[in-house]
């Protein structure tokens, strides 16, 4: 059974009908919020929250993110999969097959210590940073 709330519509692109996120109730507006469970915007018209999802689209799923772990320490990693039921991370491989990687199981929606890469996070040149 999903954990998706029953009242929040799925957002689909028009031209391929893969889904972009959720549009959820917040009294009359909506809430645009992502696939990772995380909220976009702020209350707005069905209009604008689907324009949101949409200029958001999907390309995030492959960038570079970073996982702050118990310890304290950062990990470079990238999105595995991410559905209603959980988000799987794995420490980024650098595009080598044979690389040896950590997988993570996230519980969704995926907790702030996941998120997208930024300054000071590691870089192509340091995996794990303390």
């Amino acid at each position: 059974m999903s954990p998706l709330p029953a009242d929040w519509v799925p957002h689909r692109r028009p031209d391929d009908r893969e889904v972009l996120g959720w549009l959820r109730p917040d009294g009359d507006d909506w809430v645009a919020v992502s696939l990772l469970g995380r909220d976009l915007t702020g209350p707005l018209d069905w209009t604008a929250a689907e324009e949101a999802l949409e200029d958001v689209g999907l390309t995030w799923l492959g960038d570079v993110w970073t996982l702050e772990q118990d310890g304290g320490g950062l990990l470079r990693v990238r999105l595995v999969e991410v559905t209603p039921e959980r988000v799987v991370v794995q420490t980024d491989d650098f595009g080598a097959v044979d690389a040896v990687v950590e997988r993570h199981v996230l519980p969704w929606p995926a907790p702030p210590r996941l998120r997208p890469r930024g300054a000071g996070d590691p870089d192509a040149h340091v995996l794990f940073a303390d």
